[in-house]
């Protein structure tokens, strides 16, 4: 069984956050589940319908090692939500001004 890993509260840094937010594609991915408000698999939050498996794992790989969501297993699909309280915690406003300005 796959075991996901997600960092701490204390854990989730500004420079990751940046670091992993930069790439517009995944802002793109925080966007749209930031609208739905909700858990979504890694295919309905997809940026792009042709958007191969390997990079879309890449891309939320990579948001979940930031903080920025957590993945869990619902059968065989990875659902995902985005740890809103937890980056208020650490950095409030900051994912929706980023989101306002860049999404």
């Amino acid at each position: 069984m796959v075991q996901f890993v997600h960092p701490s509260t204390q854990d989730i840094t500004l420079a990751g956050l940046l670091g992993a937010l930069a790439d517009p594609m995944r802002l793109r991915i925080v966007s749209s589940m930031l609208q739905r408000d909700g858990c979504m698999s890694c295919s309905e939050a997809a940026p792009c319908p042709n958007m191969a498996k390997s990079t879309l794992s890449h891309h939320f790989r990579i948001l979940r090692e930031a903080g920025i969501i957590h993945t869990g297993k619902v059968g065989v699909e990875n659902r995902n939500v985005l740890r809103i309280e937890d980056i208020n915690s650490r950095f409030p406003g900051l994912l929706e001004q980023i989101l306002k300005f860049g999404g």
